[in-house]
C-alpha cells in the first residue's frame, strides 16, 4: 500500500486548508484597510463621493485585493504541502534539451 500524499493525506489537508483560511481572514482585514485608505483618498481627492462611486470602489478594492492573496496564498499552499512534486511531466521526453 502506498503512502498518501500532500493533499491526498487527511490530516495534511486538514492542516494546510486551516492555514489557507487562517490568512486569508487576516488578509480580509487588510482587504479593508486598502479599502478604507482607497475611501479616503478618493475623498481628500474629490469631496463627498456619490453612493455608486463608493460602492463601485469598495468592491473593486477589495474583491482585487482578495484575487490577487488567495491566488498567491494557493500558490503557497500546493509548493508547501508538496502537490507541486506530484505533477508529472508527460513532454519532458519529447522536448530537446540543446538550444
Amino acid at each position: 500500500m502506498t503512502r498518501k500524499e500532500a493533499l491526498d493525506d487527511p490530516q495534511i489537508a486538514s492542516t494546510a486548508w486551516g492555514r489557507f483560511r487562517r490568512i486569508m481572514g487576516w488578509m480580509a482585514l487588510g482587504g479593508m484597510l486598502c479599502v478604507a485608505a482607497a475611501l479616503a483618498f478618493l475623498y481628500w481627492w474629490t469631496g463627498m463621493l456619490p453612493i455608486h462611486m463608493a460602492i463601485a470602489t469598495i468592491l473593486g478594492v477589495w474583491l482585487t485585493f482578495m484575487l490577487g492573496t488567495g491566488l498567491m496564498a494557493l500558490a503557497f499552499l500546493s509548493h508547501g504541502t508538496g502537490h507541486d512534486e506530484q505533477v508529472m511531466d508527460r513532454l519532458k521526453d519529447e522536448v530537446p534539451l540543446d538550444d
